[in-house]
């Protein structure tokens, strides 16, 4: 797997994740859908990742288009 397909799973999981415990938890949880939707916003405006910066230093390979 590459960092573009890592980031895109682990937000998309992050998102139901926070989702399902807004609807079963708390209604606060939903700032964590926020959190994870803002991060994707500033990620495509400024091509900057943490997450891809984690993941290319642990080794994971770059596929094509992955802006690290």
């Amino acid at each position: 797997m590459t960092i573009d397909r890592l980031v895109h799973i682990f937000a998309g999981a992050m998102i139901l994740a926070s989702l399902a415990l807004t609807r079963w938890v708390s209604p606060h949880f939903v700032w964590l859908t926020v959190f994870v939707g803002a991060n994707l916003f500033q990620s495509g405006i400024t091509n900057w990742c943490l997450l891809s910066r984690i993941l290319k230093r642990a080794g994971v390979a770059e596929g094509p288009g992955c802006g690290v």
